[in-house]
């Protein structure tokens, strides 16, 4: 997003992939503000992003400010602590995009306990992401230090950065803390949704889904210990992404409007 000073006030330019979710699209587009749509993935609008900043003298948000935004992600480290009663977790289950949402809790609970604000005990950093964007869950998995960029392919979108600016240091966090990163195929971040709707009443977006699915495959494959306090973060309203879920989430039955009908479903039983 860009926004400049106009003779009507703050001019307001967003830029965004032209597959982004319908819902996102229509809550920003509503606001008429500027919305270019751009025949690419993410990463191309980043690059866009960059070019434009050097042409005009916009603020925008993922690159020329970039620090500013990326220290508000601390917020949800904060709210944490404060939730539960100024203590920190023991482990917290992170998606990752760009790898900043990872390491400014890192940072964000690093902080609190430098101030005295809670007790610096312990916690453990794990990272999600899709199976169809994975280059930081890829260079865990090889042990290695750098993340090679990838082509985008999922239906987590929110997510689908494939050259993330913060990869290393995300994976920097994962290591030093124990934790770990690990990703999630699209029928299993599709589950995920599911299973937070169904268990906990939280319809979440598709980046929630890669939280909760990835969070299943680490108590599976025993990366991450089941009787510790864990926090996982859902990022996104599911209102956001319903395409994935329109296959899926359809309606028990279709009947008449009769007791008749009713009861011939089987809906009474």
């Amino acid at each position: 997003m860009a926004a400049h000073a106009a003779s009507a006030g703050l001019r307001s330019v967003v830029l965004i992939p032209n597959d982004l979710e319908d819902g996102k699209t229509v809550s920003t587009a509503v606001y008429n503000g500027t919305l270019v749509a751009i025949d690419g993935t993410y990463d191309d609008v980043n690059r866009l992003c960059s070019e434009l900043s050097g042409e005009y003298e916009w603020a925008f948000v993922n690159v020329n400010v970039r620090p500013f935004y990326a220290e508000g992600s601390k917020t949800l480290g904060y709210e944490v602590a404060e939730q539960l009663g100024w203590r920190l977790p023991e482990q917290v289950v992170v998606p990752i995009a760009s790898g900043s949402l990872l390491t400014k809790i890192d940072k964000a609970f690093g902080e609190l306990g430098r101030l005295d604000l809670v007790e610096p005990t312990p916690y453990r950093v794990f990272g999600a992401q899709a199976a169809g964007c994975n280059p930081v869950a890829a260079a865990f998995a090889r042990g290695v230090d750098t993340v090679a960029p990838v082509k985008p392919s999922t239906i987590a979108k929110s997510l689908s950065i494939g050259n993330p600016a913060d990869g290393p240091y995300a994976l920097d966090v994962a290591r030093r803390t124990g934790g770990a990163i690990v990703d999630a195929t699209d029928p299993e971040i599709v589950e995920g949704i599911r299973l937070l709707a169904r268990t906990e009443g939280i319809f979440g977006e598709t980046a929630g889904g890669v939280t909760v699915s990835c969070l299943r495959r680490l108590l599976r494959e025993g990366l991450l210990d089941p009787d510790a306090e864990t926090v996982i973060f859902n990022t996104g309203d599911g209102l956001k992404t319903l395409d994935p879920m329109v296959s899926t989430a359809q309606p028990t039955a279709t009947i008449r409007p009769s007791l008749t009908a009713f009861e011939a479903a089987g809906l009474g039983d």
